[in-house]
């Protein structure tokens, strides 16, 4: 496997998320609220920054991801899922160069996931 094709995408992906990142937190600072807001400017202020701060935290959850695609590439394990060392199907590295999961794992987490959240919300109701 072509390794240093995958760590230059996977470092120009991590730039490109820092910064992202930085500019968000940029105009978050830059968006202080006016002194004078009618509820309604209140309300557009409070989704655009919830807004910005969901980007934020899947973009941080990304460059988690990205980080420790790269420590496989430098400790050698890069390509092979981390649940079961299998061999990652090539064309998923190549749609997502930071999955750590064949595709049969990945799909196996997404089921899991949704359980979690049907309980969650089941246990809101």
């Amino acid at each position: 496997m072509n390794t240093a094709h995958f760590k230059e995408r996977l470092l120009a992906k991590q730039q490109d998320l820092l910064d992202s990142m930085a500019r968000l937190d940029a105009d978050a600072r830059e968006s202080r609220s006016a002194e004078v807001e009618d509820p309604i400017d209140q309300v557009t202020s409070s989704e655009l920054k919830a807004g910005a701060f969901a980007v934020s935290t899947v973009e941080a959850k990304t460059l988690e991801q990205v980080r420790a695609a790269l420590e496989r590439i430098e400790d050698g394990t890069y390509g092979e899922c981390i649940d079961c060392d299998r061999a990652i199907e090539p064309a998923r590295l190549e749609a997502v160069p930071w999955t750590p999961y064949c595709l049969a794992d990945q799909e196996k987490h997404e089921a899991e996931d949704a359980s979690t959240r049907s309980l969650d919300l089941g246990a809101v109701s």
